[in-house]
């Protein structure tokens, strides 16, 4: 824990908000930036009284939110037509992307909500959104719910934890396997459940 937070401290004591603000912004709309990572040392720091933890939630919620907005417009400009010119190259056919459409169209907003809480899925969010063309409407709005809810577990349970951060971050690992392993199953049987 303390080599992830050893990271994301030395940008966050020299650029403050704007260090945090950036990263989360950048990772929302697909870059493999150590959003969380910088989230939960910013919610450190603000422990210790070097930031305020009110101003890390509100730097941190619209860039969650702005991030994944962009995302969704990547998506919703390129990425339907990308993966239908070179999706075969990598598997996308069009049946799967009819049924990947299907699978949104009907798990949309929950997918979007949950999706901010696992790696990988939080930075491809906007862009499958647009893709999907899901409204824009909906998106912000499920968008909207996703990124306060993370901020603020990240930001309060970090924040209470406090020294026990990382006995409780190993915990909630352990847990987040066993509750992502299912959920990971589930979406899977509805992908293929689908495809027939």
């Amino acid at each position: 824990m303390n080599d992830l937070v050893a990271v994301a401290h030395p940008y966050l004591a020299q650029y403050g908000y704007t260090a945090l603000f950036v990263v989360l912004f950048t990772e929302s709309f697909g870059l493999p930036l150590p959003g969380e990572t910088f989230l939960i040392a910013a919610t450190l720091l603000a422990l210790k009284g070097q930031l305020s933890i009110a101003a890390v939630a509100g730097w941190a919620i619209p860039a969650v939110i702005l991030g994944d907005n962009v995302g969704y417009l990547i998506g919703r400009w390129g990425g339907h037509r990308w993966a239908m010119r070179h999706g075969s190259r990598i598997g996308i056919t069009p049946a799967r992307l009819e049924a990947a459409q299907r699978f949104f169209d009907r798990f949309g907003p929950a997918t979007v909500i949950v999706a901010r809480f696992f790696p990988v899925l939080r930075q491809l969010n906007g862009i499958l959104a647009g893709s999907m063309r899901m409204p824009w409407g909906k998106f912000v709005a499920y968008n909207a719910l996703g990124g306060i809810l993370w901020v603020g577990a990240w930001t309060s349970g970090v924040y209470f934890l406090g020294d026990r951060i990382e006995m409780g971050l190993m915990q909630l690992h352990i847990t987040g396997w066993w509750l992502a392993g299912p959920l990971i199953a589930a979406m899977a049987w509805l992908i293929y459940r689908n495809l027939k």
